[in-house]
């Protein structure tokens, strides 16, 4: 089996974060959410893998990625010129995938279980597609999978206002060989795009067999920022403690994880926290449900469940549910509660 992951897309609802930087490489725990993607199909055994990405962002996804040996894969880039839907993402895959069967796995979401059970299920029963289902509470954001009496997928609807079921599927889909006559034989949506779950549909109504499983913990799509924060609270719940640089007169609770070459002096750290290396923060409260990045300078702040990116400088303000971009600075005059932000790469804002 082989992988192929998409890393490509403009991140719209992402912004301004994404106005910078691809909205895969948006870092969860101070990891780019990509990666745990590829590391999910290393698992699973899935070494040989195609990263389909975009003339925007594709640049910054090679350089990121390199050669796959820090992941375990061998990575083959394709570029997907204009977002013209998954399953044309699929089909120009296709020559890579040289009649073996694929994952797919789109590289913005994230799948706390990995991808290692799926892929022997569908080894073991060897249908011609297979698909993760999660419940949702809000399934008209998502294609969504109706089941017969028997628990066999019989209709899939993409992105429906009035959904008939709430079981959404997981950015994860299993093909063999004969998904190519159904990308072959699909029209363009009222989307404008080749969409998936057409292309899954097409296989039904032709007799292929679609198998459906239930995700087992928890998935996250991270396209929006309250999914990406969320999804971040959910990684950090796994962290164990790890001081490698110097903690000075602090007050920790719970884990909490410090980078090489960092100082925290007279804080007040409340775990879950990730601080990555190089860091420096002085009389400030950080956490829960945060994450600091690379180079960071912290002073006289307060930070919850926020994500701050490489080089970010902070001073007096106090910020809560924000995703601050790479060397942002904020400072000066702050207001006297605590400030909800998103703001993306370089910004300043001066109190």
């Amino acid at each position: 089996m082989k992988g192929v992951v998409l890393a490509g897309g403009a991140g719209s609802r992402l912004r301004p974060i994404t106005f910078a930087m691809s909205k895969q490489l948006v870092p969860v725990a101070n990891q780019p959410i990509l990666f745990y993607g590829l590391r999910d199909l290393a698992e699973a055994g899935i070494t040989e893998v195609a990263i389909i990405i975009s003339p925007e962002t594709g640049q910054e996804i090679k350089d990121a990625v390199g050669d796959g040996s820090k992941f375990g894969i061998k990575p083959e880039f394709i570029l997907q010129q204009s977002p013209d839907g998954l399953a044309h993402a699929l089909q120009l895959a296709m020559p890579f995938a040289d009649g073996d069967s694929v994952l797919m796995y789109l590289g913005d979401n994230l799948v706390r279980q990995g991808v290692a059970d799926v892929v022997r299920d569908f080894e073991e029963h060897q249908p011609n597609a297979q698909i993760l289902l999660a419940e949702v509470p809000n399934p008209s954001a998502f294609g969504v999978a109706q089941l017969d009496e028997d628990g066999h997928v019989y209709q899939l609807i993409e992105k429906p206002e009035n959904p008939p079921t709430n079981l959404a599927l997981v950015g994860v889909y299993l093909f063999d060989a004969t998904v190519q006559e159904a990308l072959d034989a699909i029209e363009p949506s009222h989307r404008g795009e080749l969409e998936i779950t057409d292309a899954i549909q097409y296989m039904i109504d032709s007799g292929r067999r679609v198998r459906a499983s239930m995700i087992g913990g928890w998935w996250k799509d991270t396209g929006k920022k309250e999914d990406l924060l969320h999804a971040s609270e959910l990684v950090l719940e796994t962290l164990r403690t790890s001081l490698k640089g110097e903690v000075i007169d602090c007050r920790l609770r719970g884990e909490v994880q410090v980078g090489l070459g960092s100082k925290l002096v007279d804080c007040d750290i409340i775990g879950p926290v990730v601080i990555g290396a190089g860091v420096e923060i002085e009389r400030s409260t950080i956490g829960p449900n945060t994450t600091i990045g690379d180079g960071c300078r912290i002073t006289d702040a307060v930070v919850r469940k926020s994500i701050l990116m490489e080089e970010v400088e902070l001073s007096q303000w106090r910020l809560r549910d924000s995703l601050i971009g790479r060397r942002a600075s904020i400072g000066g005059s702050a207001p006297p509660a605590f400030v909800e932000l998103t703001i993306g790469d370089r910004s300043e804002i001066i109190g």
